[in-house]
């Protein structure tokens, strides 16, 4: 969950936010009318996917006037799984985007919400609980006048969009399996054989897409080598009111905790081991077992600092859920081919060390729906050029963040709490200096 910084074609000021707003208020005042010259129809966006980025890429397109369809698989598993995979971190330019997007939404994810860039965030010591360094989210966004880094419940995020598109516009039950292209449209076939229209299809149906592997084939997934469990709990910790995140770092584990507001903390835990890993010989499999991983995680976690311990042990077990963690590699040259791109985890899914994938797919649906209009400005043809755009403009900023997080998980494996002399254990500050030098 660490805040990066890096160039992009994303150039958020206080002042773009002001025109953004002002723009879309214009346009939003009558959506069915083409005000725009050169749009001759209005252009008709397809989404594969009902997640984070689907939702918002749905919902800047339906408030340009854009005809949009969104298409989820399962919406109750979108909202069910959504409490256990850990908070979305919403960096200050994730939250800019949002409210470029539409200001009403972005006030109730940030009153859904909770900051925690006011506070101390940064990384800490596993075993000791020392900080090792802290990270300053407040100065930045107050320096360029943009929101301050918050966390919130994967869940609530997600009930806030649902909300605000509509089931006019989201459709559940609807898993996209295929699609057909030619230069003047794409269609969509929906797995029980339905079949939709239009001049864009995005998929934003995850790390699995169906979009992305009818567009470029079956692509092997790369497991990390990392196993997650993650939780949410009804607990206050005392030091709730300065401390807003904290990753504790370990030898082939991490523990990552953060306040998501209205008494609860959410953490996830990363520990090395191959996939699909099972108990001990005689044991049932993490996975099939209901009563086992908090047992497992007292295993891995009960000799850390109190701070990790009380959080497991105040985590009902059913709240507790195990998913091995994998990524992809970047694509270099484009994430679509004609009518059709990608967008979030289906164009480059990341592992959630830095807690940045759900923020990187926000970003994408601003920039995706930035080329759109000025596509439908110089007319209806030109929407396979915007499309390739903004696969351009987004690379440099995606790849960088992605490498960053396969660094992270990397550095892991190399962090030494100690060294051992002979058959004895000798704790050794110079070692944590020197991890903090790599970090």
């Amino acid at each position: 969950m660490v805040s990066l910084q890096s160039h992009s074609s994303i150039r958020i000021t206080a002042l773009d936010l002001r025109r953004s707003k002002t723009l879309c208020a214009v346009r939003c005042k009558d959506p069915s009318s083409n005000e725009e010259k050169g749009d001759e129809k209005k252009q008709r966006i397809l989404i594969a996917g009902g997640g984070i980025g689907g939702l918002v890429l749905g919902l800047a397109a339906k408030n340009r006037g854009y005809g949009v369809k969104v298409f989820e698989r399962d919406l109750s598993a979108v909202r069910g799984e959504g409490r256990h995979r850990g908070p979305i971190q919403l960096s200050s330019s994730a939250l800019a985007v949002l409210q470029a997007i539409d200001e009403n939404v972005a006030k109730q994810i940030v009153e859904a919400g909770c900051v925690t860039g006011d506070r101390i965030n940064g990384l800490a010591d596993g075993i000791s609980g020392e900080w090792f360094t802290k990270f300053d989210l407040l100065t930045p966004a107050l320096k360029r006048g943009l929101p301050i880094t918050q966390t919130i419940c994967r869940m609530e995020l997600q009930n806030i969009l649902v909300n605000s598109i509509g089931f006019d516009i989201l459709t559940n039950n609807s898993k996209v399996v295929d699609f057909m292209q030619d230069s003047h449209k794409v269609i969509v076939i929906l797995e029980d054989g339905r079949q939709y229209e239009g001049d864009i299809l995005v998929g934003a149906d995850g790390m699995w897409s169906e979009v992305r592997t009818k567009l470029f084939g079956q692509q092997e997934a790369k497991y990390s080598g990392y196993t997650c469990y993650s939780g949410i709990t009804n607990f206050v910790p005392p030091y709730i009111d300065t401390v807003g995140y904290r990753v504790f770092i370990g030898f082939k584990q991490c523990f990552v905790a953060s306040d998501v507001g209205n008494g609860k903390m959410q953490w996830y835990a990363f520990n090395n081991q191959p996939p699909m890993t099972t108990d001990p010989p005689g044991g049932m499999s993490l996975i099939l077992c209901t009563t086992c991983k908090k047992q497992r995680l007292v295993e891995l976690f009960g000799h850390w600092c109190g701070e990790v311990i009380s959080l497991i042990s105040k985590t009902r077990e059913d709240m507790i859920l195990r998913r091995d963690v994998y990524d992809r590699d970047m694509m270099d040259e484009c994430w679509g081919i004609g009518r059709v791109t990608l967008l979030g985890d289906a164009a480059h899914p990341m592992q959630p060390n830095l807690g940045q994938g759900g923020c990187m797919a926000i970003e994408d649906c601003y920039q995706l729906i930035v080329e759109v209009d000025k596509a439908v400005k110089r007319g209806s043809d030109e929407i396979v050029t915007a499309l390739r755009s903004y696969e351009k403009k987004r690379r440099f900023r995606v790849s960088t963040v992605h490498a960053a997080s396969r660094m992270a998980s990397k550095m892991l494996g190399s962090y030494q709490p100690y060294i051992q002399v002979g058959s004895v254990g000798v704790k050794r500050e110079r070692g944590r200096q020197a991890f903090l030098t790599n970090v």
